[in-house]
């Protein structure tokens, strides 16, 4: 078993053990109604939270281990410092801004975990229903992703594909892979380093709302863009 194998089923242990646990224990993190009972609304919410979290954990270590040390010996090559103490959340800071400013009213969302900026574009504004190429509509918000991203270089970016639960593992893996692979040659041919760039196809995997839904399957088919700071 070679070492990035065994980092990547550690991981996926880890987070099956962060999801289980989130389910477990999504009552504990909610109100109660008037009556003193847990609301099943805030219950649902709670739980996927603690899945968001889950996930966001998913993405770092699944790129970990040997693709991390490639893509940061790959930036170093190319002449891009790395950050550190207090100069990363400076950093980050003014790129969430940027990021903020030129993504407003495209419907990405933005949201930042510690020094890390997840932006979230939605399966509905950036790919056709079971399609695997971008929306020529979507190019301008890219666009300005793209720009942030490529001003803001002292960051390593993972692009993460997902989809909703219908359908065969093997059918979601290939379109959560090939979809998070067009984003990020997207934002290559705009200028952002392709050594910074790692992708991956996390499938049904990984939801954040509820499958039974058409409004619940539609929040899961997404990709997320995940940027995270060079450090020293």
């Amino acid at each position: 078993m070679t070492t990035r194998t065994a980092v990547r089923n550690i991981s996926l242990g880890l987070v099956a053990a962060a999801v289980l646990s989130a389910c477990a224990t999504g009552g504990s993190y909610v109100q109660s109604d008037q009556y003193g009972n847990p609301s099943q609304q805030q219950n649902k919410t709670g739980k996927s939270a603690l899945i968001g979290t889950a996930i966001g954990v998913a993405a770092g270590l699944l790129s970990g281990g040997d693709a991390t040390e490639r893509r940061q010996r790959a930036m170093v090559g190319a002449g891009i410092g790395a950050l550190g103490g207090a100069a990363i959340g400076n950093y980050q800071d003014r790129q969430e801004r940027a990021l903020r400013e030129r993504t407003a009213n495209t419907g990405i969302d933005v949201q930042r975990e510690g020094d890390n900026i997840t932006l979230n574009l939605p399966d509905g504004i950036t790919f056709d229903f079971n399609k695997t190429t971008l929306k020529p509509q979507f190019y301008s918000a890219l666009n300005g992703v793209a720009s942030t991203l490529s001003e803001y270089n002292q960051t390593m970016i993972e692009v993460v594909g997902h989809t909703d639960s219908i359908g065969s593992d093997a059918v979601n893996n290939r379109i959560s892979k090939e979809r998070a692979d067009a984003v990020a040659a997207y934002l290559s041919a705009q200028g952002v380093q392709r050594e910074r760039i790692e992708t991956l196809g996390a499938g049904k995997s990984y939801p954040i709302a509820d499958n039974s839904t058409d409004a619940g399957r539609a929040q899961n088919r997404r990709v997320e863009i995940r940027v995270i700071p060079l450090r020293s």
